[in-house]
């Protein structure tokens, strides 16, 4: 992943209690991951990129989500999928709001923004991440500018109505790193840096009916497998 514009991609630890869902801990800093330790189901199953059904509107109605209006120089480009499962859709649908959220917390430079908080658990492995990506931005002086890529796309239940992973690849060699204060945007060529894979475990909300958050995640910068 291309992070001059950012800090490398951290692995969030995952402590024991997940342990029904990941074989094993991540680690965190800017070490590459192992790719060892994978939230269950997210290997199997999938989309092809084809026609993307559109989330249940009934249930879409009735949930009240946080706004996100990125600027025109901030593009998130995802792949679609063919899903005929609707609690796939769903769960797929809100992963893409995780992802956004991020982004979007960094682009307004605050990190306990609304948005990723409202699409991840309450003291998740996955609102934590969230907040440090924002954070760190934050710290290090740095927006983002230019056009991300999430292709790839993987979805699968894994507990019936209650757990769904979803895996992407996420292609940064458009995207930069832009200094807030002399709004230079600093450009690299384009490398593995730019590809990160990501496995993201979405759950049901016991509040709200037809909402997803992400509740555990882990994050592989340099992935060989996110370039082919």
């Amino acid at each position: 992943m291309n992070r001059s514009r950012t800090l490398p991609v951290a692995v969030v630890s995952l402590t024991a209690a997940t342990a029904l869902l990941l074989t094993g801990c991540g680690g965190g800093g800017d070490d590459k991951d192992s790719g060892k330790d994978k939230i269950a189901g997210a290997d199997e199953g999938g989309a092809k990129k084809s026609a993307s059904p559109g989330p249940d509107a009934s249930a879409e109605a009735k949930i009240d989500r946080p706004e996100m209006k990125f600027p025109s120089d901030v593009d998130l480009a995802f792949d679609k999928v063919n899903l005929s499962d609707a609690e796939q859709v769903a769960a797929w649908n809100d992963a893409q709001s995780y992802a956004r959220a991020i982004e979007y917390g960094i682009v307004k430079q605050d990190a306990g923004d609304a948005a990723y908080k409202f699409y991840s658990e309450i003291g998740s492995p996955a609102q934590s991440y969230a907040k440090k990506q924002i954070k760190d931005h934050i710290d290090a002086g740095y927006t983002v500018t230019g056009e991300r890529r999430y292709t790839d796309v993987k979805v699968q239940t894994v507990t019936k109505k209650k757990t769904i992973a979803v895996t992407f690849c996420t292609n940064d060699n458009k995207l930069f790193g832009k200094d807030v204060k002399s709004e230079k945007v600093l450009r690299t060529k384009p490398s593995i840096k730019d590809y990160s894979s990501w496995q993201i475990s979405m759950t049901a909300s016991k509040e709200t009916k037809g909402l997803w958050r992400a509740d555990l995640i882990k994050v592989e910068g340099e992935s060989q497998q996110c370039m082919g």
